[in-house]
């Protein structure tokens, strides 16, 4: 789940397209429900979600430089796609800011008026105690939201439609998640080839008894890269579970050509899984385009520990191969999940 930051040098005032995410504090589901199955989901706003959901088009109409083009609200979260036709009057964090104490301020008018008609919060769709609407007094209510928020700012062709597309999507996703509990959970200090990594999606593909490396070098021309697309297709239609760190252009084709195709996969990675410390630990599942296969239970994600770079094993097959390395290069890193990738293959 996303961290909260700014682009330091972005003009928050100018032109842009934003993909905005904002947490609710403490993740309690006030929003609204999640209701469907897998093929046709989607949230049955709460009184509350209803009322955030007329607070953004509110704040937003205040604005006419800005079009709102996809807003998606989730039980605890909410996301929403904003373009930035013109010069804005003030930065986009001033007005997400003025957002968030609107929606605030209808939270709490909803919690006292709960309190005063009724003990049950759930008929209201709210998780809330009731002491905090009694022990709070107007100047010191806590806000509906977590510190911050977070935004995706488009710069290439095609990110808007994929944006907007992904905010619509959300509501899947979670049913997804939700049916297949088992493989949206990180598992740390698991055993890969003698070495401590952390993995995430299908650990069943391991057990594959065909395994397939797939590494390319960085000048292998186009058309050998497509000879060698079509040899991992013809082995992963018998069988065969392909490994690869995904580094080089030629690896990155042939991974992206077997996902879209529907074979399993497993993917090394220098990084990208949150630390344990990270609020957002628990709520971590894989972005874009891993995702439909990681929910098909086609994918197995691995980050090995830092002891991989140190191991002096691996240093003797790297360094005989491309020489002295620092340990700290991002070569060394890459050459040495290559070496990962053969020993969990049994090359």
């Amino acid at each position: 789940m996303p961290r909260n930051y700014r682009y330091k040098h972005w003009d928050y005032k100018g032109k842009g397209v934003y993909m905005i995410t904002m947490n609710i504090d403490g993740r309690k589901p006030l929003l609204g429900e999640l209701q469907g199955g897998t093929d046709a989901a989607w949230v049955n706003y709460s009184l509350l979600g209803k009322a955030v959901s007329e607070e953004i088009e509110k704040c937003f109409a205040n604005y006419p430089q800005i079009q709102i083009c996809a807003k998606q609200l989730m039980p605890d979260h909410l996301h929403f796609v904003v373009w930035v036709k013109d010069l804005l009057p003030v930065s986009l964090g001033e007005i997400i800011r003025k957002l968030k104490i609107g929606c605030t301020h209808s939270y709490w008018e909803i919690v006292l008026h709960m309190n005063v008609q009724s003990k049950d919060a759930t008929t209201l769709h709210m998780n809330v105690q009731n002491e905090n609407a009694t022990n709070n007094n107007r100047g010191n209510r806590p806000s509906l939201f977590e510190p911050g928020f977070h935004d995706r700012i488009m710069l290439h062709n095609g990110q808007l439609r994929r944006m907007i597309d992904y905010v619509r999507d959300n509501p899947r996703r979670m049913a997804l998640k939700r049916a297949n509990p088992q493989l949206f959970r990180l598992h740390r200090q698991v055993q890969m080839a003698g070495f401590e990594s952390t993995t995430l999606g299908n650990r069943f593909l391991l057990d594959f008894p065909m395994k397939g490396i797939i590494q390319c070098s960085r000048r292998l021309p186009q058309t050998e890269i497509d000879q060698k697309k079509e040899q991992c297709f013809e082995e992963a239609e018998r069988g065969t579970v392909f490994i690869s760190a995904g580094i080089s252009e030629g690896e990155k084709q042939i991974c992206r050509a077997l996902r879209e195709a529907g074979y399993p996969l497993i993917i090394l990675l220098k990084d990208g899984f949150p630390k344990e410390t990270d609020p957002h630990y628990k709520y971590f599942k894989p972005q874009g385009v891993y995702f439909e296969t990681y929910a098909a239970g086609r994918l197995l994600l691995i980050e090995p520990r830092e002891e991989l770079y140190e191991n002096k094993d691996i240093e003797t097959n790297i360094y005989a191969k491309a020489g002295v390395l620092s340990h700290d290069s991002m070569r060394y890193r890459f050459l040495a999940l290559n070496e990962l990738a053969r020993q969990i293959g049994n090359y």
